[in-house]
């Protein structure tokens, strides 16, 4: 399985849309304290959004498509 998923962070107030095979609980915490990318900005994201898919491909595709509107906005629709 496969999961999409959103973080969100109050101190940077900003989004994290990412995917990922693990647990998103074993993703969050590489997110929260091993992580020298985006998310390094700060140790406290949460997780506001999970979708779980069968194939990568399929988690990919929705992956790409929140990013194409923004966190933000995807989750005013959902």
């Amino acid at each position: 399985m496969y999961k999409v998923y959103i973080l969100y962070s109050e101190t940077v107030g900003k989004y994290y849309t990412g995917f990922t095979s693990l647990t998103v609980k074993a993703r969050l915490s590489y997110h929260n304290n091993k992580n020298g990318g985006f998310t390094n900005q700060t140790k406290d994201w949460m997780v506001v959004f999970v979708q779980e898919f069968k194939t990568k491909k399929e988690a990919l595709l929705f992956e790409k498509k929140i990013k194409k509107q923004g966190a933000g906005r995807f989750l005013e629709r959902h």
